[in-house]
């Protein structure tokens, strides 16, 4: 079932969502009934999506990273009434090595995609108190998470392993206060995080752009909407992991094949 039965006319907030899996769950929760936050770092982004979906969404901008700017952005969004559905998406995709990767390169990576999701849940779940009817919050991981990190983007792979250590860490606090909670972890889907840099805030070394000739798997890729039908069944059953993968069988063996070495390493001291 893609319809949110429980939350039409309820408060929703998507952080990333000026473009990509971010953008696509604005507009999917708009159609399901909720009147949306769209979130982006990007004013003009969040802008864009929001008056592209009308009335029932709005854009706010602020950078996660930046435990302040969330904070204030939570204020500023109470007025608008109680919160019943939080998705942490924003993420950044990073080419970057660890080893000698740039300070910045680094501090911004982990900002967004570790501290971000932090900083959003401590500004805005406490905004779910006062909501009646169900709450949940959502978290964007990856398939990265679940598989050892490899191939060109180490950092952003390990930044993600965080992300999912965060997201199950949280999700059992938020349990606490009888907040549902889905663990998404999309594949390779069709959007721009390849090139993430483009939104850098300044003190992390300002705007810059990836190679666009690393982008062809992401143009090839398939939609984020085909995720929508199972993110909505999670929200109505009450949420849990959900993966989806976009790699055939790829995902399940690099899956399998961590644990098990994982299980194998295990001895009894």
């Amino acid at each position: 079932m893609s319809d949110l039965r429980d939350y039409q006319g309820k408060l929703a907030l998507v952080t990333g969502a000026g473009d990509g899996i971010g953008e696509m769950l604005a507009r999917q929760l708009a159609d399901s009934g909720l009147k949306v936050a769209v979130q982006d770092i990007r004013a003009d982004a969040a802008a864009r999506v929001a008056a592209d979906i009308g009335e029932s969404a709005f854009p706010i901008a602020f950078d996660v990273s930046d435990r302040e700017a969330c904070f204030q952005a939570a204020d500023a969004l109470r007025s608008r009434g109680p919160l019943n559905l939080l998705w942490i998406n924003a993420g950044v995709g990073v080419g970057s090595p660890i080893l000698t990767g740039k300070p910045k390169t680094i501090e911004w990576a982990l900002g967004v995609n570790l501290y971000g999701v932090i900083w959003t849940a401590q500004a805005f779940t406490p905004l779910m108190a006062a909501a009646t009817g169900p709450t949940h919050v959502g978290f964007t991981a990856s398939t990265a998470a679940l598989r050892a990190p490899q191939g060109q983007f180490p950092l952003y792979s390990t930044s993600k392993h965080a992300t999912f250590a965060f997201a199950e860490a949280l999700s059992a606090e938020l349990k606490t206060k009888d907040i549902a909670s889905t663990i998404l972890c999309p594949g390779l889907l069709n959007t721009k995080i390849w090139d993430g840099a483009r939104a850098r805030p300044e003190r992390y070394g300002g705007a810059k752009h990836m190679d666009p000739s690393i982008s062809k798997p992401w143009d090839e890729a398939k939609s984020p909407d085909l995720m929508w039908p199972e993110i909505a069944r999670s929200i109505n059953d009450g949420g849990g992991y959900l993966a989806c993968a976009t790699d055939g069988d790829d995902t399940l063996i690099a899956h399998k094949t961590r644990t098990d070495a994982i299980r194998a390493s295990i001895v009894q001291i």
